[in-house]
């Protein structure tokens, strides 16, 4: 990589950890905010997925401050073991993202303290709640429309990026043989053609496809792209290297497309692909106003996604594609709504023009851009390398 290019991801990096530092404390029990102006409250799912940045840091203080929420979440946790949507609000609940994802930050801040019964309570009442989530009783958990992180989207019965996640976590809190058997039911085909065989059940590959389904539940399911859902698959090693590679290749060849296409502007994935449009039987009326094509759900793109994007192609060992696509987050996370401010780190941006269209100073996009910049930097991917191994 050219040297003015590192130049410039150092900036970004100093700038990624001021974002950081500014929002540890908000108006919620000075708890950290969501992000810096726009969000105060604390996003149970957004502060979780800091946690990759924040582990690579090495600052002592995001690192209390993520005690701090860990802690809250705990003492907020229901009596069934479901953790809330808001940290400081007990009452928020109904997120299917935000136990898996609870579970899964423990599972790492016990890596990066050596403290391996922290919340121990806790993480066993949110096991117990994740395993009461599979509607067969087996391995795949299910989930409601729109209630996780695509609160915009929906997402029907097992869904790859939640089921991605509770692999994930099932392997850091050393669960492996559940995580074998989960990643068996992964594994099986989607079911097409409107027949559900007797003690046949489906799964999330795609036939003539490297990439895994955006969710399925029995005879349905949806074969659209699911960016954050299958770059967790291959940093999890729910993917094997050679699928992996071939992902990698295919995301690369469409987004070309797209670009040529002009539903694409910018070097990067979009998190959702090809776009629900009005005349697809999957659109919903609401799309128009909320999640229209090329924006938010619908194909916006996000830099955060973006981070575990490049991660990804670390773990599939693409290291100069992992650079370039480091490069152009480089570049766009420095576009902001905001004048005053060198780096936005915006929440996400629309596809077809690269217009920014979130909130700046965006926790996750700050967190999840330091975290891909140590992986591209030390050539690993940290936490998911013992995961895939």
């Amino acid at each position: 990589m050219q040297t003015a290019n590192w130049q410039e991801i150092e900036e970004a990096k100093k700038a990624a950890l001021e974002v950081l530092l500014h929002n540890t404390h908000g108006p919620y029990h000075g708890l950290p905010r969501t992000a810096g102006w726009g969000y105060p409250e604390p996003y149970t799912r957004d502060l979780m997925f800091s946690i990759f940045g924040i582990a690579v840091s090495d600052s002592q203080k995001l690192l209390e401050s993520i005690r701090r929420v860990l802690e809250t979440l705990a003492k907020n946790q229901t009596e069934h073991g479901h953790i809330p949507s808001l940290v400081h609000d007990k009452e928020d609940r109904g997120s299917s993202d935000t136990t898996p994802l609870f579970l899964l930050g423990v599972g790492i801040f016990r890596k990066i303290t050596g403290e391996h019964d922290f919340l121990q309570d806790a993480v066993r009442k949110a096991l117990t709640w994740m395993e009461y989530q599979s509607p067969s009783d087996r391995y795949l958990v299910a989930q409601q429309p729109t209630s996780d992180w695509r609160d915009e989207q929906w997402v029907t019965g097992y869904g790859l990026f939640v089921n991605s996640i509770v692999y994930s976590y099932l392997r850091l809190l050393n669960q492996h043989e559940r995580a074998d058997m989960m990643r068996k039911e992964m594994g099986r085909f989607t079911i097409i053609g409107g027949v559900q065989h007797r003690h046949v059940h489906e799964g999330l590959v795609v036939k003539h496809k490297p990439y895994y389904a955006f969710w399925s539940y029995k005879i349905y399911s949806s074969e659209r792209f699911d960016l954050l859902g299958n770059s967790l698959a291959i940093l999890s090693g729910i993917a094997s290297h050679s699928r992996a590679e071939e992902m990698v290749s295919w995301i690369e060849e469409e987004c070309a497309s797209m670009i040529k296409r002009g539903e694409l502007a910018v070097d990067l994935p979009p998190n959702f692909f090809p776009y629900i449009k009005p005349e697809d039987p999957d659109w919903l009326v609401r799309y128009e106003t909320y999640n229209k094509p090329g924006e938010y759900h619908n194909g916006g793109i996000w830099p955060f996604i973006c981070g575990f994007y490049v991660a990804a192609l670390v773990a599939a060992k693409k290291f100069s594609i992992a650079e370039e696509k480091l490069i152009a987050l480089t570049k766009i996370i420095k576009k902001a709504k905001s004048k005053n401010v060198g780096f936005g780190f915006n929440e996400w941006l629309k596809a077809q023009n690269g217009k920014v269209m979130g909130q700046d100073w965006q926790t996750w996009s700050a967190a999840l851009y330091l975290y891909a910049v140590k992986c591209v930097e030390e050539k690993r991917t940290p936490f998911f390398d013992e995961i895939r191994n």
